[in-house]
């Protein structure tokens, strides 16, 4: 068995399961390259609407494996100090991947999200949290810097430059109702209901048009590297004007709501 699990629970629906339960899903070599594999594979499959990332057993995700890294590929003849380098790209490749895929990507945190486990929640596009869930930004605990994998870039963008600040300098857990209480995740459910709720969230977003979700999961993320508002709006304004103008969504949207019905949208 490998330790990442594709499944279709629902129509329309991936579930990408991190399957290393024993060691609490920890980002192994072994684990986030067949992770990113999976996910540039998914951006490519048309069925596809909406992905649910969450992990096996107790944990979502624990962090770097400081006990079994696992094998990384290509390295032959590098040295020390490359080897870290390429190590740490191979990472900062999930995190990527995870923005860059066409379809919204929910996080079913169903427990521990710790270190890189963090960053690697704070990447997805929604948060859901099981009510044994919670957050450590680790490294600063471990002697190292709390900042990685993007976490001191997305982390305040969600909740915040000064909680931001107070919980990657202190290391402390956030719970999942702080969390919810932060912005950091959308909502907080009983642990046997996650993936259900997971699955209602992901099933209301694919009611809508696929080219209207794609381009506004797009346009969100470019907000976060946009230099100015006037710049944004030019973004967002023709993404609304190439949905407008190149499907009849918006005329199917009149007749719903006049036929009191849901819309069909077929771009």
């Amino acid at each position: 068995m490998g330790f990442i699990e594709l499944s279709t629970p629902r129509p329309h629906v991936r579930l990408l399961t991190l399957n290393r339960p024993e060691r609490m899903n920890a980002m192994a070599f072994d684990v986030m390259i067949p992770l990113r594999e999976a996910l540039e594979a998914l951006s490519r499959d048309n069925d596809c609407r909406v992905i649910v990332l969450t992990g096996a057993g107790h944990g979502f995700c624990s962090g770097a494996d400081l006990e079994d890294p696992g094998v990384i590929p290509d390295i032959d003849g590098l040295g020390l100090p490359t080897i870290a380098l390429r190590s740490m790209g191979l990472l900062e490749d999930v995190i990527r991947t995870l923005r860059h895929v066409h379809q919204p990507i929910i996080a079913a945190i169903n427990g521990a999200a710790i270190g890189g486990g963090f960053c690697l929640a704070m990447a997805t596009d929604l948060r859901i949290a099981a009510s044994s869930a919670y957050f450590r930004a680790a490294g600063i605990n471990n002697g190292l810097t709390a900042s990685e994998l993007g976490l001191s870039y997305l982390l305040p963008r969600s909740i915040g430059q000064t909680r931001a600040t107070e919980i990657m300098l202190t290391g402390r857990d956030v719970s999942a109702e702080e969390a919810e209480r932060l912005g950091m995740v959308t909502s907080v459910v009983a642990d046997d209901e996650l993936l259900t709720a997971a699955y209602a969230l992901a099933e209301k977003i694919i009611g809508f048009s696929q080219a209207g979700i794609e381009m506004t999961k797009r346009s969100l993320w470019q907000s976060l590297d946009a230099s100015s508002l006037e710049n944004h709006m030019e973004h967002e304004g023709l993404g609304q004007l190439f949905i407008r103008l190149t499907t009849k969504n918006f005329e199917e949207a009149i007749r719903a709501r006049r036929d009191k019905r849901a819309p069909n949208f077929t771009d």
